[in-house]
């Protein structure tokens, strides 16, 4: 196969005014490095001494077919013009890679004239190798010293390994340190680390709440100062906290005095990071108002029409998927647009039990510094705690911060620095019964004592009814109750029967004073309450109807 070079004429050093090696002649001498063509690219000024070099280059390698290949240009320093006239000669050579090796010369030409060869060959427009020689070093051969640079990483293992390398530090450090055996969570930090390092446009994270969504924004500060992509600081902020003040919270506000200026999240993130925690919270003038910000990267603080320059990456989440808060009218369709492009899902505890191990020994580990002791597992008692946390019916309603309590709680009540099988039981039984509490519906439980199970309530009349049997339960007579439920609109009558009222109201649902009045105490289940519109077992009227003024 033959070996083409294609490099240009060094106006200077091909000379030899300053010492007797000259690059484009040299390159032709190497016994390592047959050269069968050279490509000489010189401009019409220089004609003449392209062809002393072609002159000199037959004398010592006769063997070397050389060619000299006029391209003018105007300003050689101009990387516009510069790309454009190398990228014209690549399209019009007619490369021929099933007979011929090609090899680019860096060694000559001007600086622009090299960025622009190593972009051409990276992107295969020039399918070539980049060459680039040297001068004798002392006591080296006069021919100078000649490296190859294949651009194809996958050829240098050490480089790759370092590639490798890095990326596992950037993963391990997305992750917090915690190693994931999740397929799902592997592939999202991977993702987000190429997202991280290659573009600045927003990122939007999507999880319930305690899948780590903070934490990862403060992982992706870091990681984009690790890369250079930002300078400044991280600035989180949680936009449920901000209510009508999100406007002047967000953009400043310029009032009059001296010392009365509010600068902004905007202002104080300048050059680093905005995460905005929740941002469906935000009101819908905010909203408007930071996608001018993410479209102009310019905007106007409360009370003033100067504008000023925001220069910052945002990240934002959510706990609902936001096709709901777009269907809710709690997140702009077009700021939703744009935060669209890289969304991210962070999967909930449930969905990567598989981690929940390297998470819990992490947790525990953290407590060291915390505490000034050691803690640890005996053997039967983390196999008993894994069991029940890898149990699918396990729920996690709370996620890493569900876990977090956990392990936080049993390292503290280890005082002897040994989680034992006990305490675990005790721990498993807080949870449940945390989780248990959360989950009680207590109207649905007030009005499964004294409705029929097969009664289905409107969401109005399940608050509604709630409300009065409560009253009833404390009111020490049906008189007593009525006073206190109809105590206002009861001054607009002449005559007000209060318990006629409520003993109507009450008929409604099939019910009376004495079904009310007192809590059940014989022990029956009590059976769920469901919601809809189907007709009771007793006649009642309907969710419309309203108990009848007298």
């Amino acid at each position: 196969m033959r070996n083409v070079v294609i490099g240009f004429l060094g106006t200077q050093l091909d000379m030899g005014e300053r010492r007797e090696w000259r690059p484009s002649v040299q390159l032709c001498q190497h016994p390592g490095f047959p050269v069968d063509r050279l490509e000489l690219i010189h401009d019409g000024r220089h004609y003449h001494l392209a062809c002393i070099v072609a002159a000199a280059i037959g004398r010592i390698a006769p063997e070397t077919e050389v060619r000299l290949v006029n391209i003018d240009m105007k300003d050689p320093w101009d990387f516009q013009e510069v790309y454009g006239k190398l990228y014209d000669f690549a399209a019009s050579y007619g490369f021929d890679e099933d007979r011929e090796r090609y090899h680019v010369h860096l060694t000559t030409g001007t600086h622009v004239a090299q960025i622009c060869w190593f972009l051409l060959t990276e992107s295969r427009h020039v399918p070539a190798r980049l060459v680039q020689t040297g001068p004798p070093r002392e006591g080296g051969d006069l021919q100078g010293t000649l490296d190859v640079i294949d651009l194809d990483l996958a050829r240098y293992n050490a480089l790759q390994r370092r590639f490798e390398a890095a990326r596992r530090d950037h993963s391990a450090l997305l992750l917090g340190g915690v190693e994931t055996r999740s397929e799902t969570l592997q592939a999202l930090v991977e993702q987000l680390d190429l997202v991280a390092g290659s573009t600045d446009a927003p990122i939007l994270l999507v999880g319930e709440a305690g899948t780590g969504k903070s934490a990862l924004a403060a992982r992706l500060h870091e990681l984009k100062l690790v890369r250079r992509r930002v300078k400044g600081r991280l600035v989180q902020v949680n936009c449920a906290t901000l209510g009508d003040s999100a406007l002047p919270a967000l953009l400043g506000q310029r009032r009059a005095g001296p010392g009365n200026d509010r600068p902004g999240f905007l202002r104080e993130a300048d050059g680093g990071i905005l995460f905005l925690d929740q941002i469906d919270a935000l009101r819908p003038e905010a909203q408007a108002a930071l996608l001018q910000v993410l479209e102009t990267g310019r905007y106007c603080p409360v009370g003033t029409e100067a504008e000023v320059s925001a220069r910052l990456h945002l990240i934002a989440s959510a706990s609902l998927d936001p096709g709901a808060l777009l269907r809710s009218g709690r997140l702009r369709p077009d700021l939703h647009a744009r935060l669209a492009q890289w969304q991210f899902r962070l999967p909930p505890l449930r969905e990567r039990r598989e981690d929940i191990e390297a998470h819990l020994l992490h947790l525990v580990a953290e407590t060291e510094r915390l505490l000034d002791r050691h803690t640890g597992f005996n053997a039967d008692a983390l196999a008993r705690y894994l069991r029940f946390a890898r149990d699918p019916a396990t729920p996690w309603p709370g996620n890493l911060r569900d876990l977090q309590a956990s392990a936080l709680r049993m390292a503290v009540l280890a005082e002897r620095g040994r989680v034992t099988l006990a305490m675990v039981g005790a721990e498993i039984a807080t949870l449940t019964g945390q989780w248990a509490a959360m989950a009680a519906d207590p109207d649905a439980d007030l009005l499964a004592e004294v409705l029929p199970a097969a009664v289905v309530l409107d969401e109005f009349d399940r608050v509604q009814l709630a409300a009065v049997i409560r009253a009833c339960r404390e009111s020490g007579s049906m008189s007593a109750a009525g006073r206190r439920l109809f105590a206002v609109s009861r001054e607009e009558k002449a005559s007000a029967n209060d318990a006629d009222r409520l003993r109507k109201y009450l008929a409604r649902f099939g019910l009376d004073w004495a079904v009310v009045a007192s809590p059940r105490d014989d022990g029956a289940a009590r059976r769920p309450l469901t919601t809809g519109t189907s007709p009771p077992s007793r006649p009642r009227a309907s969710a419309t109807t309203r108990p009848a003024r007298r």
